[in-house]
């Protein structure tokens, strides 16, 4: 019965609820209370804290590095004094230190986010036993008789029974930006969201009086189920967090891989089982980049850090980089793309059409703008601020600016507004006498007037005359305006009420709409160079969401596809995805369950898909995105949770901001995976020669230890915080299938880069031997000063060319001076770490004896500086060709 509650008459459906007009007696609404529950949207499901806590160690990287510090203290089991123990620990502290950081970044966001909270109103007015009495909105139900008033927040969905002059803001829930007209008559409408005589959950009484019977509370409203859409919209990866998982997936491949090839040989050439598999456990630790996530961590949750400044508050991470491949953009119109405030922008007076701005003072103006004055039901406070419906203050505010000392002539009697009639007239006791003023519908208006005022003269309205409002109606309505007629006469004083609204004098049209943000059209533009499709998916009239499409220039072309609610229901997902093949497309009049629906069909055909909104009807569509951003002033705190990024200022312009930062994350996190991986190269070679050649250890576990989680850090997060490139946003999204680690990169790090380094690092080891008389086949203790400063060598090596390396790694293209030496203040101080590190290292007693290296002496950095040099002239020569070619049609 609930479903069609809004075709029954008023005694029906307050007969269907087992309630009366008096209301449900106290006891009733308590047994009501205990079988419906209490009237609260429950907050989207959360997973408990601990899990949540729990599941930043346990993902895919995370498991690859509980595996690299068991098999570190298996080899310490194995064989102690290797220095296996320290690196289990040390990697150990790696998994605790990147997972309690991400928790707490997204926790933080959280708390931010709990200050914005505030979906149903607390107090209501309710009839109990046949008295008025004031209670919590948690303790409604089914049956009780609802009291309302202009400015009230609606707590429950409910059946108008009485209705005075009522206008309700929908935009929360069906995302339409006009007040709607509200009766308790009977409704022939299908849709419950659009009947005329029903309130919703979460809406808003923008001027009239009320009684109400509620028939849902709680989940059971329109409101609450769609929070349980929301709950029930799945959570997809980020394609971030897929490429890192596949990042992962490879590097455990690669590392086991040459971990069994390096058991094999060593098993071959003649050592011992233990032997063999100790230096296999040191191959796969060596490969696993121990430092990866901790650095992706730290550069996502430094991106987030610059977003807040611009007010783009993050709530999960990986939604930084999400952001930057969006390749469509759907976004709502009211409060998102508009300022979600009515503004008169176009007037028809004298039979010519102004902007309401630019009014000239003359009579037929002054005329107008009074009846704009005086003709509304506004509450007006001590400072003059305005109260009430959106377009009454819009009218108002327009007339008086035109009207500096503005008249206030009191009310002395009003024929209301209802949805049949379709206007309002409101008569006022003036210094000559009294005059009724009435503004609404021209269709409604139109017909009680006899004459016209055109430039302070009073003519017969005659057929022509009439024509020429109508086809002004026309025009106004046709940019997407809510056109309103203004009309008054003089009353004579003991004139009868029902005779008011006649012969009266039409003034003119006003159009109204709620304006676009200024800043939305550049926005727009923005997203259009960097290849990101927008698409304004609204609860708003076609015609008024095309007018607002065209103005910010999202629309360009004279025959755009505009899709309906209706349209769009009998559509198939096949004949869906076909539909968003146009190049301009709109869909206007869609519910909740049908945004959804786009966004799965907009994912089907491959687009990563981010998703703006503020109302509670957004939230599923939000959750299912890619990625959801949420408005955080005007959106509902159901909108909120469901997304990944909150604008603190409701301003779409944020997003391009945001968008920018997005891409340079993943291009930051291809350079210091670039820059992180070169150094992989000369950690394994030493193994290589030291098995294949019989030569002694070049490089120890601890040693390799020293780079990938000391040294390599600081520089690396210092990549990781590069500002975007200034073509970033002329570049189109990259493609869905475009992998992090693609082969370029490998090829640059692996075969390139990483082989220089390993050439400088092995030529370092021998340099230090040969100078000091080593041949070929002597053995070295590893405890011999000799040995010592030979592996010291080679570990200085990598760190030299990896302070030269971090300098390459700030662009694939551009050349080292072109991109500037000084430009990243990160970096700058990552590398005087590394090299302060470095130096305690070789020349502190604990550095020799934490990780048995020895003083080297100055001819070994000048031996090695010159490889730094040759590395840069290398790369020099491989970027001039890469621009070559890009170039080169």
């Amino acid at each position: 019965m609930a479903m069609k509650i809004h075709h029954l008459t008023v005694e029906d459906a307050i007969r269907s609820l087992n309630s009366r007009p008096e209301g449900l007696s106290t006891r009733e609404a308590a047994r009501r209370h205990t079988e419906f529950g209490p009237n609260r949207v429950e907050h989207v499901r959360r997973e408990p804290l601990a899990l949540r806590f729990l599941k930043e160690f346990t993902h895919f990287f995370a498991l690859i590095l509980w595996l690299a510090a068991a098999l570190a203290f298996v080899a310490e089991r194995l064989q102690a004094g290797q220095g296996m123990a320290m690196l289990g620990w040390a990697i150990l502290g790696v998994i605790l230190i990147n997972g309690v950081f991400s928790f707490w970044q997204e926790y933080r966001a959280e708390q931010a986010l709990a200050a914005l909270e505030n979906l149903l109103p607390h107090q209501v007015k309710v009839m109990r036993g046949g008295t008025v009495k004031e209670l919590p909105s948690a303790e409604l139900v089914p049956g009780d008789i609802l009291i309302l008033q202009e400015g009230d927040n609606i707590p429950a969905d409910c059946r108008l029974t009485e209705a005075f002059g009522v206008r309700v803001n929908n935009a929360t829930v069906t995302g339409e930006s006009l007040p709607k007209a509200r009766d308790a008559h009977p409704s022939a409408a299908d849709d419950l969201l659009y009947a005329k005589n029903i309130l919703l959950a979460g809406t808003s009484l923008v001027s009239g009086e009320a009684r109400a019977v509620v028939f849902a509370t709680g989940m059971h409203t329109e409101f609450g189920k769609i929070a349980h859409l929301t709950q029930t919209a799945g959570e997809a990866l980020s394609p971030l967090q897929r490429e890192i998982a596949r990042l992962s997936r490879l590097v455990a491949a690669l590392a086991t891989l040459l971990g069994v090839v390096f058991f094999v040989a060593g098993q071959f050439i003649g050592l011992t089982f233990w032997e063999s598999l100790i230096f296999a456990i040191g191959i796969i630790v060596a490969n696993v980049p121990e430092g990866l996530l901790p650095t992706v961590t730290l550069a996502l949750a430094m991106a987030t850090q610059r977003m807040a400044k611009r007010n783009a508050l993050v709530r999960h991470l990986p939604a930084v980089e999400t952001l930057g491949s969006a390749t469509v953009i759907c976004t709502d119109k009211t409060g998102t793309l508009t300022q979600n405030r009515m503004a008169v922008k176009e007037v028809f007076l004298a039979g010519r059409f102004s902007n309401a701005g630019e009014l000239a003072p003359d009579e037929s103006s002054r005329a107008f703008c009074e009846t704009a004055l005086l003709c509304h039901n506004l509450q007006i406070t001590e400072n003059s601020e305005l109260l009430g419906d959106p377009m009454e203050i819009a009218l108002v505010r327009m007339a008086r600016q035109m009207l500096p000392a503005s008249p206030v002539y009191p009310k002395v009697d009003e024929v209301p507004f209802d949805t049949d009639r379709k206007r309002l007239s409101t008569l006022n006791q003036t210094p000559g006498g009294r005059v009724l003023h009435t503004k609404g519908a021209l269709e409604t208006v139109l017909p009680l007037c006899t004459q016209v005022r055109i430039d302070g003269e009073t003519l017969t309205l005659d057929a022509e005359l009439r024509a020429r409002f109508i086809a002004a109606q026309e025009t106004l309505a046709g940019k997407g305006l809510r056109v309103l007629a203004f009309a008054s006469r003089a009353v004579a004083e003991h004139e009868a009420k029902g005779s008011l609204e006649s012969g009266l004098i039409l003034l003119g049209l006003a159009g109204l709409e709620d304006p676009p943000r200024p800043e939305v059209a550049d926005a727009i533009r923005k997203c259009f160079d960097a290849g990101i499709r927008v698409i304004m998916v609204t609860g708003d009239h076609p015609h008024t969401a095309l007018a607002i499409a065209r103005e910010i220039g999202l629309i360009r072309s004279d025959t755009p596809v505009v899709i309906n609610g209706e349209e769009l229901r009998r559509m198939s997902g096949i004949q869906l995805q076909l539909a968003l093949g146009a190049p301009e497309i709109i869909f206007a009049r869609v519910g909740a369950d049908q945004k959804l629906h786009i966004v799965t069909a907009l994912k089907r055909k491959g687009e990563i898909v981010a998703v703006t909104g503020d109302g509670v009807n957004d939230a599923p569509a939000l959750k299912h995105a890619d990625i959801g951003i949420a408005m955080g002033i005007s959106g509902t705190d159901v909108a909120r949770e469901s997304a990944d990024i909150v604008l603190l200022d409701d301003n779409f312009a944020s997003i391009v901001a945001a968008v920018e930062e997005g891409r340079a994350v993943y291009e930051n996190i291809r350079k210091f995976l670039t820059y992180i991986l070169t150094s992989n190269i000369p950690e394994i070679v030493p193994y290589l020669a030291f098995v294949l050649f019989k030569i002694p250890l070049p490089l120890t576990i601890i040693q390799i230890l020293a780079v990938d989680l000391g040294t390599d850090m600081l520089p690396a997060l210092g990549l990781g915080t590069e500002k975007p490139h200034p073509g970033m946003m002329q570049r189109p999204p990259r493609a869905r299938h475009e992998r992090l680690l693609n082969w370029p990169l490998v090829v640059r790090a692996y075969l390139f880069l990483g082989v220089v380094e390993a050439a400088a690092a092995m030529a370092a080891f021998f340099y230090v031997l040969h100078t000091t008389g080593w041949y070929y086949g002597q053995p070295l203790a590893s405890a011999d000063p000799l040995y010592l400063q030979a592996t010291t060598a080679t570990l200085s090596a990598i760190i030299v060319m990896q302070v030269m390396n971090v300098f390459l790694c700030r662009s694939g293209t551009e050349s080292v001076f072109t991109a500037g030496l000084l430009g990243n203040r990160l970096i700058l101080w990552g590398v005087a770490t590394e090299i302060a590190l470095i130096l305690l290292i070789d020349y502190t007693p604990w550095g020799n004896l934490l990780f048995g290296t020895a003083p080297i002496g100055l001819n070994v950095w000048l031996f090695v500086i010159p490889f730094a040099f040759a590395m840069l002239a290398l790369e020099e020569v491989r970027k001039w060709l890469a621009r070559k070619t890009i170039l080169e049609p």
